[in-house]
């Protein structure tokens, strides 16, 4: 059996010790044929194109906004 602590962490202190560990918000491309917002390396949600080409038809439109 392993070392286990003999008190419990406080939360500032594990805060702390964690401060590295936080997660950044995905990063947004606009996308070159509608404009929109999109995920970087993704099919653009709005208009259904990639890399200048349409890769998926999109039946309606979604507003933007």
């Amino acid at each position: 059996m392993g070392a286990l602590p003999k008190q419990k962490y406080a939360k500032a202190r594990r805060g702390k010790r964690r401060q590295h560990l936080e997660t950044s918000p995905p990063s947004l491309d606009y996308c070159p044929q509608c404009h929109s917002p999109k995920l970087a390396y993704h099919v653009c949600p709005t208009c259904g194109s990639y890399a200048g080409r349409e890769v998926i038809e999109i039946k309606s439109p979604k507003k933007a906004g």
